[in-house]
């Protein structure tokens, strides 16, 4: 008998990232996936402790945007803000003040609903930075026009240091903004140490719950492509706008078969029973 005993799902690994069909040596994993398992998983330790390189994110971002401000979260440390998720969801005094400051300078007067603007987007390293220094200019590029075209009012980009999800709830009532959306990098897996998340929230206010929020996740080039990524957001973007909320009560039926043109815009099927 050989060494290493061959699965027969063999053929089909080249469909997958997931650890299927290894084979075995005895009653044991062969050396190769064992070392490519280790490999992985330092690689997603070392994704989430990697600090997020400010100055290339600024580089990055600048261009792309009306004004790029850096923000800092209550998590003083990446140690911190690995063992007090609740400091990650706010704001430290000083970014409070700075974006207090950006939102009477920079933005025009409340409306009649008290919001300023229609967007406010938050690039945050989240738990992996690695994910934002790849996916994030990607996707904002192909964003940004999406939403120039259809007329959206932005707020300045927003670049923040230990930031989690909720903390773009403090973000967006601030400044005002109709929907907020967080762009940061997920939990990193065992093949994708460095997948981003974004989530949207309508009427941004603190204290909300996940239940508030639409997320799209694991963008990457291996996962959900930064093109295809930023046509899913750009519909549900409007979707919320549109029709005043986000969350449980907003499905992702961008993929749905289109019917008809109103207007020059797609009239998407509504799904049986709607």
């Amino acid at each position: 008998m050989p060494p290493v005993v061959p699965n027969p799902w063999e053929g089909l690994r080249r469909f997958t990232d997931a650890r299927i069909a290894l084979g075995r040596a005895g009653v044991s994993q062969p050396t190769a996936p064992q070392l490519a398992f280790q490999a992985a998983h330092a690689q997603a330790r070392d994704a989430v402790h990697l600090p997020l390189d400010a100055a290339a994110m600024r580089a990055a971002l600048q261009p792309l945007g009306p004004g790029l401000v850096e923000l800092r979260s209550a998590a003083a440390d990446r140690r911190t803000y690995l063992q007090r998720p609740d400091l990650g969801r706010r704001l430290d005094a000083p970014s409070a003040a700075v974006l207090d400051a950006c939102a009477d300078e920079q933005l025009p007067p409340p409306q009649a609903d008290g919001r300023r603007v229609d967007l406010a987007i938050v690039v945050a390293d989240g738990l992996s930075a690695l994910a934002v220094h790849r996916q994030a200019e990607p996707l904002l590029s192909a964003l940004l026009p999406l939403l120039a075209a259809e007329g959206w009012a932005l707020a300045p980009l927003l670049l923040v240091h230990q930031g989690r999800v909720a903390l773009g709830d403090e973000v967006g009532e601030r400044l005002g903004a109709r929907l907020v959306l967080v762009l940061l990098g997920e939990r990193p897996g065992l093949s994708s140490p460095d997948s981003l998340g974004a989530y949207l929230t309508w009427a941004p206010a603190i204290g909300l719950t996940d239940a508030a929020r639409n997320c799209v996740s694991n963008i990457r080039p291996a996962g959900l492509a930064p093109p295809l990524a930023a046509q899913r957001l750009a519909w549900l973007l409007r979707e919320a706008r549109r029709r005043g909320l986000s969350g449980v009560g907003l499905k992702d039926e961008s993929e749905l078969p289109l019917l008809a043109t109103d207007g020059g815009v797609p009239a998407l099927a509504s799904p049986p029973g709607r």
